[in-house]
C-alpha cells in the first residue's frame, strides 16, 4: 500500500516513500510422511547403524519432538485422523479395509484450498479407491500421483500409479494384480519412489511462485508383504551389502536411507528456488520401536518421530517434549496459513510449541485411539498412558510415560482415580458405526 507523509519544517507538500511496504508471503507447507519408518530408526533420535544425514541435518535444523504420536497404528485410520483431525473414535475411516471418504468431511487440503493454495499429494492416500467420492482430486488435492489403495502401495513395481483419476501405465509386469494393484511384479523396470520424488520436485517448481501445501507420503520402507522374506523391494542395497546382516535388512536399511535421500532432494529443491525461508517442513510417520510393533496401542505402535524446520521462525537444533499427535496438524496447518479449521476438532494447534513459545497440552485434549484388528482402546492424558481391553472392556493397563517409557510397569492397581478418568473418557470417545463393528468387546 503507498503511504503519504507531510513534509516537516512547516512545507505542506506529499512525496512517496522511498520504499514501498511489502506484504509477507504465506508460507509454503511440505509436509512429509515415511511409511512405517520407527522412532528410533534416525540417527538424530538415537539410531547409530543406518545412514539418515539429510534427516538427521533437518531436525539439527529445526525442532524435535520426543513425545509425538501417529493417529492410529497402522496406515487408513492414521491417514483419516492426519487429514481431518478426528480421532479414531469417530473418524470415518477406522482400519485397514476398502472403505471411502465421504464428500462430507473436511480435509486438511480444502481448508488450503479455500485459503488460495495450490494443493498437491504425491505417494500413498489410503483413504478411497477410483471412482469413489474418497480419491484425492475431489478431497481439495488439486494434484495428485501415486497409490490410492494401501495394499496395491506395498508393490514398488506396480504395473500403474494413479495420476489424479487415471491409471498411469508403468513397464513393470505383475502376474494377478487383481483390482486393487497387489502382488509381486515378474519384470521390474520402473522403482516407484524414483517416480514420486521426481513428480514432489516438480510440484514445487511448478507452483514456486504461489503459496502451496505439498503432502509428500512416501512408501519408503514399508514393504510389500506379499513378497514374504524378499518383500523389502529396492533395487540396489548399495553401502549395506558388505554388512552381514540378513537381506531383509539390509533392504530395510537401503530404504531408510533411500527416503533419507528423497528428503535432501525436497529440501535442496527448496533452496534452489529461495524458499526455505517461508516454507515450514514437516516430517513423521506411523510406527515406533519401543514396547510392541504395529496395530500394538503400546507406544510401538504409534509413538513417532516428529520433525519441524522453519528458518527464522522455528529454533534450530532445540527438543521439544510438548506432547501432540496427527489429529494436531490439521489446527496447526490452518493456524500456520491462516485459514479456518474446522469447528470442535480432536487436535489443537501445536505453532506456538513449533515457535519455542510455552505451550503445554490442555486437559480437555487428551490422546485417544481405538482399534478393531486387535480390539481395545488408548488414551494418554498427562504423562498417564492407559490401555483398556477390549474396546469397551473391563481390563486396564496403567503406565507413567514420565519414567517408564518401555511401558514396563502396570500401575493399574495403584492408580484407580487414573483408570476412573480414564474409562469416563473412552466411553464418551468411541461413537458406533456400522462400518466398524467391535470384535470381543462390549
Amino acid at each position: 500500500m503507498t503511504h503519504w507523509f507531510l513534509c516537516l519544517l512547516g512545507f505542506s507538500f506529499v512525496m512517496a516513500p522511498t520504499a514501498v511496504a511489502q506484504e509477507t508471503p504465506r508460507p509454503n507447507i511440505v509436509l512429509i510422511l515415511a511409511d512405517d519408518l520407527g522412532y528410533g530408526d534416525l540417527g538424530c533420535y538415537g539410531q547409530a547403524v543406518v545412514k539418515t544425514p539429510r534427516l538427521d541435518r533437518l531436525a539439527g535444523e529445526g525442532l524435535r519432538f520426543t513425545q509425538f504420536y501417529a493417529g492410529s497404528t497402522v496406515c487408513a485410520p492414521s491417514r483419516c485422523v492426519l487429514m481431518t483431525g478426528k480421532h479414531t473414535g469417530h473418524c470415518y475411516i477406522r482400519g485397514n479395509a476398502k472403505v471411502n471418504l465421504p464428500p462430507e468431511e473436511v480435509t486438511v487440503a480444502e481448508v488450503a484450498k479455500s485459503a488460495g493454495y495450490a494443493t498437491g499429494l504425491v505417494g500413498k492416500w489410503g483413504l478411497g479407491h477410483e471412482g469413489s467420492h474418497g480419491v484425492p482430486t475431489q478431497q481439495g488435492f488439486d494434484r495428485f500421483f501415486g497409490y490410492l489403495d494401501q495394499h496395491h502401495a506395498h508393490n514398488f513395481f506396480p504395473a500403474y500409479l494413479m495420476s489424479d483419476e487415471a491409471r498411469f501405465p508403468l513397464h513393470n509386469v505383475v502376474p494377478g494384480e487383481g483390482d486393487f494393484g497387489i502382488g509381486v511384479a515378474s519384470v521390474r523396470r520402473q522403482y516407484s519412489p524414483d517416480l514420486l520424488i521426481d513428480e514432489a520436485l516438480g510440484f514445487i517448481d511448478t507452483n514456486k511462485d504461489r503459496p502451496f501445501i505439498l503432502y509428500f507420503a512416501s512408501t519408503l520402507p514399508h514393504a510389500n508383504n506379499e513378497g514374504k522374506n524378499k518383500g523389502m523391494e529396492i533395487p540396489s542395497v548399495g553401502d549395506y551389502e558388505r554388512e552381514t546382516w540378513p537381506e531383509p535388512q539390509k533392504g530395510l536399511a537401503a530404504m531408510i536411507s533411500r527416503l533419507d535421500a528423497d528428503v535432501g532432494r525436497l529440501l535442496d529443491r527448496l533452496a534452489q528456488h529461495q524458499l526455505d525461508d517461508r516454507t515450514l517442513v514437516l516430517f513423521s510417520s506411523d510406527n515406533g520401536p519401543l514396547r510392541g510393533i504395529k496395530r500394538d496401542l503400546t507406544d510401538g505402535g504409534i509413538r513417532v518421530p516428529f520433525l519441524a524446520r522453519w528458518p527464522g521462525r522455528i529454533p534450530a537444533g532445540k527438543t521439544s517434549d510438548a506432547v501432540g499427535w496427527f489429529a494436531d496438524l490439521m489446527p496447526t496447518m490452518a493456524d500456520v496459513i491462516g485459514a479456518t479449521a474446522p469447528p470442535d476438532l480432536d487436535g489443537i494447534s501445536l505453532k506456538s510449541a513449533l515457535l519455542g513459545q510455552p505451550w503445554q497440552r490442555p486437559a480437555d485434549k487428551p490422546l485417544y485411539w481405538e482399534f478393531y484388528e486387535r480390539p481395545g482402546q488408548a488414551i494418554r492424558i498427562g504423562g498417564w498412558k492407559v490401555i483398556r481391553r477390549p474396546l469397551g472392556g473391563d481390563t486396564y493397563e496403567v503406565y507413567n510415560l514420565r519414567d517408564d517409557i518401555g511401558e514396563t510397569r502396570d500401575l493399574a492397581a495403584e492408580q484407580p482415580d487414573v483408570v476412573a478418568q480414564a474409562r469416563w473418557v473412552m466411553d464418551r470417545s468411541h461413537v458406533a458405526s456400522p462400518l466398524w463393528k467391535v470384535r470381543g468387546g462390549k
